[in-house]
């Protein structure tokens, strides 16, 4: 397949420099000085079993150009999601032939905002469940291999998929691609807006108990949600969503607790989410208003009140642009909980 990624950030290394080392056709639009070094040095893919430095893609640094040099069967957009918009009407506007987007963003309102520019048929909804982090440009690591889930349906799903498994990358279809995202919204949701407001890592969130009473709380609402849209949780590939969303539902928060504390602060060490990382850099743009505000406003559309989403949503945006003071909050739990009450 010829594949058109858009970026060679984290998602976009991983998931298109081991295409190619499938023997996949695939090239990036990147910015000048990141495209030069990437052209420069190549990809680098580590995991557990291998480190591979890959070349043989194609680079481009304008829309245009890398749409003339197609067509291509699919655009991959790992963007974040405040940009979606933007960069399709940005797109549509060079009046070149757009290939069908696969989405693998976060939250789920991206490939409704596709499908209303491009056509239902021309946008296949996936979410990312490895873990991969970024140490450099042009630079991944995997560190926790899952897989990547696809939504069947469009004509090009099963094809995709196949690319993906010819790449290691442990592709699975799901029928039902909205039970799909809002489970990864649910996994998204687990401690990361607190940690970004309260400067702490996840682990040290639900070491307490009162924020994990928080935290719980925000997912048992995103279940809520998800259930009174017609949607269930669903288990994504090595992940068991459905377990988590019985445990948020039905369990004491005296047995989640330790769970959480484990499980979390475990595999994340002091390892930071993205919006907190995206706060303390200074970035002024925050995706929680895609993860916890999507819950908040689909919320008002079914008639559940999501009272706790709407304050990590609120108080994140006030602090991502410069409304409220960082200090205020910085490992001051109280000052979070205040609001609530």
């Amino acid at each position: 397949m010829r594949f058109l990624f858009l970026g060679a950030g984290a998602i976009g290394t991983y998931i298109g420099g081991s295409l190619v080392i499938a023997g996949h056709d695939v090239s990036f639009v990147e910015q000048p000085a990141t495209a030069t070094a990437i052209a420069q040095q190549g990809l680098t893919i580590e995991t557990s079993s291998a480190r591979q430095v890959v070349r043989g893609f194609g680079m481009h640094t304008d829309p245009a150009e890398a749409l003339d040099a197609g067509p291509y069967d699919v655009c991959v957009f790992a963007l974040k999601s405040f940009d979606t918009v933007s960069v399709l009407e940005d797109w549509q506007s060079l009046g070149r032939p757009l290939p069908t987007i696969l989405s693998v963003q976060n939250g789920v309102d991206n490939e409704p905002a596709i499908a209303a520019r491009l056509g239902a048929d021309r946008v296949i909804a996936g979410t990312v469940a490895t873990a991969i982090a970024k140490p450099g440009l042009g630079h991944v690591v995997e560190e926790t291999h899952r897989g990547i889930g696809i939504a069947l349906g469009n004509s090009l799903s099963e094809e995709v998929i196949t690319a993906l498994n010819d790449a290691g990358l442990g592709a699975r279809g799901y029928a039902d691609a909205g039970s799909m995202k809002w489970s990864k919204l649910l996994t998204n949701l687990q401690g990361s807006a607190t940690s970004a407001i309260l400067d702490m890592p996840v682990g040290e969130v639900f070491a307490d108990r009162r924020l994990h009473a928080l935290e719980t709380e925000a997912m048992r609402e995103c279940v809520r949600v998800m259930r009174a849209l017609g949607h269930r949780p669903v288990d994504l590939p090595g992940t068991p969503v459905r377990a988590l969303a019985f445990a948020v539902e039905h369990l004491p928060r005296t047995l989640t607790q330790p769970i959480f504390v484990r499980l979390l602060g475990g595999s994340r060490g002091d390892k930071m989410p993205s919006l907190h990382i995206d706060l303390h850099a200074g970035r002024r743009r925050s995706e929680v208003g895609f993860l916890h505000g999507a819950v908040v406003r689909h919320g008002a559309t079914v008639g559940v009140p999501t009272p706790v989403n709407a304050l990590l949503t609120d108080t994140l945006e006030a602090l991502t642009d410069g409304r409220e003071d960082i200090a205020t909050f910085r490992h001051h739990p109280e000052a979070l909980l205040l609001r609530l009450r």
